[in-house]
């Protein structure tokens, strides 16, 4: 549903007939008040923060901040799932398969672990950044006594009690202070134990603080519909402009052969064809997750469009720019050339493996990476059977891009990314030896990687256009040679400087190889094969 509200009772009614539910104005202001000011003067308190965002929090302005609010429907409660959720026990996905047995369960059945709530509010103080960064999460129960809102850490409201969520099992939390006797139970325990239960907690990694928006759903609602929904209201932040989907979004699990349509059809990506004998190109993959519908905009599309005009611009063939965006459905058909949907991670990890196996089959090899993080870098892709969990098959870690990356053997591999959290790929690049070829251009600001970029011309030393921005990156010097060419790999200052048909016949595009050549340098095992 994509609406602009011209009054928080508007929404409200809005909001409610989503979920089958009405909110009171009164109530709703109430609630983001005072929301709002608990983030301002506790959140630092809460969940480990870096300086600067604490510092930013405490200068906030309510206009600064956007709203999203959920009401449980009339058939029960509502639960508040996110990507990277710890639950305890396995998290059974919604297949094909299994959708009869779902169907007869409840989604606390389905979420072990996740507690039931009257209402959710959200709080986003950063809405002009791409997902994951900080955000705040308030839990909003009923009939809720006084006491037992205090034992449960929340704001009594008369009325409500609000209570900030935090993410469970997480370093945050279990360092939090502790009462006078459970710092004597844990001595006890320690001199029992060195290596006692306590110790091992005190160790855990993670955080606390929650970095995106979850899938709010009613306790009984099989179909998982999302009641979260932005409020419009001049009082606060604007909402981000969604993307209009151009066909209904099935599950991917739901395209089964005996339900095939044409909604269901995915173009097959032919990898094998990427790589031509006798012939070096340049590549690029365009990966853009966005992970559901509702952190999913219209910039993203733009910022994509923004990123493969300049590959176009710098020689790149349309054949050889593989963009995967989204699920299915997020785009018109016909701005869906070359384009496919990020649910299928195998396919994506595979084409660039690929690309960095084969010899000679590039020179530069591009990745544009603008996917909803975690703060461990982790991207998520697409949430392709709508549980609201980011499971194995729906995120894709530093850990595996850092692996279909080792020993690549393009001449040049840069890493323009446009998302958060970019410093721990930075760290894991820096130490290692298998990367040595692979550029990590995250010094930006990340909200403009690809507006930055747009304008690159094709005759451009890559070092040169760096050097424009205000926040240019420390480069160590491979790092540096690696970027003293343009983007086609041409050099910058040959003497006499080559002409623009020399750059674009001799290294922008495509280049064939001489016999001799080929030959010279492929392994040992290929030349000996009869």
């Amino acid at each position: 549903m994509k609406f602009q509200c011209v009054s928080l009772f508007i929404c409200a009614l809005l909001v409610g007939e989503s979920c089958g539910s009405q909110m009171k104005l009164s109530r709703l202001d109430r609630w983001v008040r005072t929301g709002f000011q608990y983030l301002k003067l506790n959140l630092c308190r809460r969940v480990s923060l870096p300086e600067s965002e604490c510092k930013k929090f405490s200068h906030l302005h309510l206009s600064g901040v956007a709203v999203y609010v959920s009401e449980s429907n009339s058939a029960g409660k509502v639960l508040a799932i996110l990507p990277d959720s710890y639950f305890t026990g396995t998290v059974p996905s919604k297949s094909a398969d299994s959708s009869v047995d779902d169907e007869s369960r409840t989604n606390e059945e389905l979420y072990p672990g996740a507690s039931a709530h009257d209402a959710v509010l959200v709080l986003d103080p950063s809405p002009g950044e791409s997902f994951g960064h900080p955000v705040v999460l308030f839990y909003v129960n009923f009939n809720i006594t006084k006491k037992k809102c205090a034992h449960m850490d929340g704001i009594y409201l008369g009325e409500e009690c609000l209570t900030m969520a935090v993410k469970t099992r997480c370093q945050n939390q279990l360092k939090r202070r502790r009462s006078r006797s459970d710092r004597m139970v844990s001595r006890a325990r320690a001199r029992r134990s060195t290596m006692g239960r306590i110790g091992r907690m005190e160790h855990s990694s993670g955080h606390c603080e929650i970095h995106f928006l979850p899938l709010v759903v009613g306790v009984r609602d099989s179909n998982r519909t999302q009641c979260l929904r932005c409020v419009g209201h001049p009082d606060f932040a604007r909402c981000p402009e969604p993307l209009p989907q151009s066909s209904p979004n099935i599950p991917i699990s739901s395209c089964e052969l005996n339900k095939n349509t044409r909604r269901c059809h995915q173009q097959r990506l032919a990898t094998h064809l990427s790589c031509r004998l006798y012939q070096t190109c340049d590549h690029a993959v365009l990966l853009s997750g966005g992970w559901q519908e509702q952190i999913t905009y219209q910039r993203h599309v733009q910022n994509l469009q923004l990123f493969y005009q300049m590959l176009r611009n710098n020689g790149f063939h349309k054949d050889h720019i593989k963009t995967f965006f989204a699920g299915n459905g997020q785009v018109a058909a016909k701005e869906t050339d070359g384009m496919y949907p990020a649910t299928e991670k195998e396919v994506i990890r595979n084409h660039i493996s690929y690309i960095c196996r084969k010899q000679h089959c590039a020179d530069t090899l591009v990745l544009y990476l603008s996917s909803p993080t975690r703060n461990d870098g982790t991207m998520l892709l697409w949430d392709r059977n709508n549980n609201g969990i980011a499971d194995l098959k729906e995120r894709y870690s530093v850990g595996e891009l850092l692996s279909d990356l080792a020993g690549c053997r393009a001449r040049r591999v840069l890493l323009f990314v446009e998302q958060s959290y970019s410093g721990v790929l930075s760290k894991r690049l820096m130490g290692s030896l298998k990367h040595l070829n692979v550029v990590l251009l995250n010094g930006l600001p990340w909200v403009d990687t690809a507006e930055f970029w747009a304008s690159l011309h094709p005759s451009q030393c890559l070092i040169d256009h760096l050097s424009k921005s205000s926040a240019t990156p420390r480069l160590v010097d491979s790092a540096q040679g690696l970027l003293n060419v343009t983007l086609a790999g041409a050099p910058c200052n040959s003497t006499p400087p080559l002409t623009e048909a020399e750059v674009r016949k001799e290294y922008m595009g495509c280049q064939n190889l001489p016999t001799a050549l080929w030959y010279q340098k492929r392994p040992k095992s290929d030349n000996s094969r009869n």
